[in-house]
C-alpha cells in the first residue's frame, strides 16, 4: 500500500523531532555537595571554630577539608553587619563541559567558556531563582584538591561528610523549576514547626545522597536569622559523642542535642558570625512529622 504524501510528511517530521531529541545534550551526574563558602570578619575565630573546634585540617588558609570531595571555605570579606554570610554553595559533577551544554539547551544563562578556578579545577557559576550563587565543580588532576587526595583528614574531624546545605527560598515553584526540573534534584522530605506548615524541603542531588534544604517562609530575615538558615549539616554517627567532643574543645552550643521534626538527632553550633553548623545523625530514630521519607 502506498503512503499518502500527508502520512509520509508526518512520519518524516516525527523522525526529525526524534533525531533532534536524541542529539540534545544530556545532563551529566551531579553527585554531591562539593563545598559551602562563607564570609567572616574574623578569620582567626573562623579557624578556631572550623579547625580546632570541629577538627578539620586547612588545605590553605580558610579552606577546611571535610573529605577528598567536600570542603568548607571561609573568607575574611564580611564588611558589615547586614551582609549575608553565605557567599555560595557548590555541587560536584563528573563532566562540567557536558553540564554547561545541557544547561544552555535548557535556556539557562551560562558563561561562553569554562575556566579553571584558583584551585585548578573546572568550575561553572550560576545564579538560582533566589539570587544565591550556585557553583558546579569538576575536580581535575593536578588541582590543589586532587594533589591532596587521601591527605589532611585527621582523626580529630567531628564528621566525615557534609550531608546537606541550606538556603532561603522565597518561591518554591521557581526553585523547583531550577533544581528539580532542570538539575534533577529529588524531594525526599518536607516538614515544618507544625504539621500544617511547610518550612523545610529536602532536595537530594540526583546521583548521590547529599541534599539541598529549602528554607521557606522567611520574610526580611536579620543577619543572625540568615546565619541560622544559610547553614551546613555534618553527618555524625553518634550525636552525644559529637556533643562531648565539641564542648571539650571549647565550643558552647546554645542547647543540648535534640530530635528534630524530621526524626533525627541534631545539635546546632554557631561560628562567630552566627553561621549555623548542624551536627546530625543521618538516620531518623523517630517517625518524621509531616511527610514520609521519599526516595531515601
Amino acid at each position: 500500500m502506498l503512503k499518502s504524501p500527508r502520512t509520509s510528511g508526518a512520519l518524516l517530521l516525527a523522525v526529525s523531532f526524534a533525531l533532534i531529541a536524541s542529539d540534545a545534550p544530556k545532563r551529566p551526574p551531579i553527585i554531591g555537595v562539593a563545598h559551602i563558602a562563607l564570609e567572616t570578619d574574623n578569620l582567626a575565630a573562623g579557624q578556631a571554630f572550623y579547625g580546632a573546634g570541629l577538627g578539620f585540617a586547612e588545605l590553605s588558609p580558610g579552606l577546611f577539608k571535610v573529605n577528598d570531595h567536600q570542603y568548607i571555605e571561609v573568607s575574611p570579606h564580611l564588611k558589615s553587619e547586614t551582609q549575608d554570610r553565605l557567599d555560595h554553595i557548590a555541587f560536584e559533577t563528573t563532566n562540567l563541559k557536558q553540564l554547561r551544554a545541557y544547561l544552555a539547551a535548557q535556556n539557562v544563562p551560562v558563561p561562553a567558556n569554562l575556566h579553571k578556578d584558583t584551585g585548578g579545577n573546572l568550575s561553572l557559576q550560576l545564579t538560582d531563582p533566589d539570587h544565591h550563587t550556585v557553583v558546579f565543580v569538576q575536580y581535575l588532576k593536578g588541582s590543589i584538591e586532587s594533589r591532596n587526595f587521601g591527605k589532611l583528614m585527621p582523626a580529630t574531624r567531628v564528621s566525615r561528610r557534609i550531608i546537606h546545605v541550606g538556603v532561603t527560598v522565597a518561591d518554591q515553584a521557581a526553585a523547583d523549576r531550577f533544581y528539580k526540573d532542570i538539575l534533577g534534584f529529588q524531594m525526599t522530605w518536607y516538614g515544618g514547626p507544625n504539621d500544617a506548615t511547610v518550612r523545610w524541603v529536602d532536595m537530594r542531588v540526583p546521583e548521590g545522597h547529599d541534599w539541598l534544604e529549602y528554607m521557606l517562609g522567611n520574610v526580611n530575615p536579620s543577619p543572625k536569622q540568615l546565619g541560622v538558615m544559610h547553614h551546613l549539616a555534618l553527618g555524625v554517627p553518634d550525636i552525644q559523642a559529637g556533643f562531648k567532643t565539641v564542648t571539650s574543645r571549647g565550643i558552647k552550643p546554645p542547647e543540648a542535642p535534640k530530635i528534630g521534626r524530621d526524626g533525627k538527632w541534631q545539635l546546632n553550633l554557631y561560628d562567630v558570625n552566627y553561621t549555623r553548623t548542624e551536627l546530625m545523625e543521618p538516620k531518623p530514630v523517630e517517625k518524621p512529622c509531616c511527610s514520609p521519607y521519599i526516595n531515601p
